[in-house]
């Protein structure tokens, strides 16, 4: 089932300035830099910012636009102007998301013998190939745990949870660090929404996550990737991943929803891999 434009509560009068600006100093851009990408004078950006000027509803998508803003925000400024959202927020199962549910199917079964899933912004799991159920039993040497209540599995609770994954990682603080500092100031760049900024503070509520993992740490010869390092009933194996993204979203679900590929970094975790599906 589809959704209209995503609903979003209404912003008190005469924000739009203020988030614009903010928006603008976010991107680091001037009021000039912004002005020579939208083709919009620097004298109305200024007017705009400052409340003398209210924007029309094309004036506030090709701001916005220019600016990189995020569907989902780009709703709120909308909003913040007076005007409805624009752009959709649709089930992933929608009749009219059927093309991208083929591509999505066809990457999945393309990654066999190896994992392959389907998270959004949020780290929650959408779907799976038949390989990351395989290797999910595997981690777990069993059933994942249920999650907590009204929720779904979610990659990242799963890593950063004592009760999950997290005594299977060898490197698990390298690999906490980075998923948790990268997933931050994704969310910050994204705007800071009221609910993508509530589950860092639930993820970061977890035993021995310390408030650090907010920010990685510098390292002056990092490796050239970052694998996660799993020990499971005396095997080991190293993975790394690759994400995918849809090239040209007009839905806020479609410009979130992201395909983890998981690959072996070695041959012994490759020979496991196989063997997982030779088991199927």
């Amino acid at each position: 089932m589809s959704t209209t434009p995503a609903s979003v509560p209404p912003p008190a009068a005469d924000t739009f300035g203020p988030m614009l600006r903010a928006w603008r100093r976010r991107r680091g851009a001037s009021q000039l830099s912004l002005a020579l990408q939208s083709g919009v004078s620097q004298r109305h950006v200024s007017f705009l910012e400052s409340g003398r000027a209210r924007p029309s509803r094309e004036m506030v998508v090709q701001l916005s636009t220019a600016l990189d803003v995020p569907l989902r925000q780009r709703n709120e400024m909308l909003l913040a102007a007076g005007f409805a959202p624009a752009y959709r927020e649709s089930n992933l199962a929608a009749p009219e998301l059927a093309p991208v549910r083929r591509a999505i199917d066809f990457m999945l079964k393309q990654q066999e013998p190896y994992p392959a899933v389907v998270i959004d912004r949020l780290w929650n799991l959408l779907q799976a190939n038949e390989a990351a159920n395989a290797f999910t039993v595997f981690l777990f040497e069993g059933m994942p745990p249920a999650p907590p209540p009204g929720k779904g599995p979610n990659l990242l609770r799963w890593i950063l949870d004592p009760g999950a994954l997290r005594s299977k990682i060898s490197n698990w603080e390298e690999v906490a660090r980075y998923l948790v500092s990268t997933t931050y100031a994704e969310i910050l760049a994204s705007g800071g929404e009221p609910k993508a900024l509530a589950f860092i503070e639930e993820i970061m509520a977890y035993p021995d996550v310390p408030a650090s993992f907010r920010k990685l740490r510098f390292e002056e010869r990092p490796a050239p990737m970052l694998t996660v390092d799993y020990l499971v009933g005396g095997k080991a194996l190293s993975v790394f991943t690759t994400i995918a993204t849809l090239g040209t979203p007009q839905d806020i679900t479609l410009q979130e929803v992201r395909v983890e590929s998981f690959f072996p970094a070695d041959d012994r975790s490759d020979a496991l891999f196989k063997s997982l599906a030779a088991k199927r």
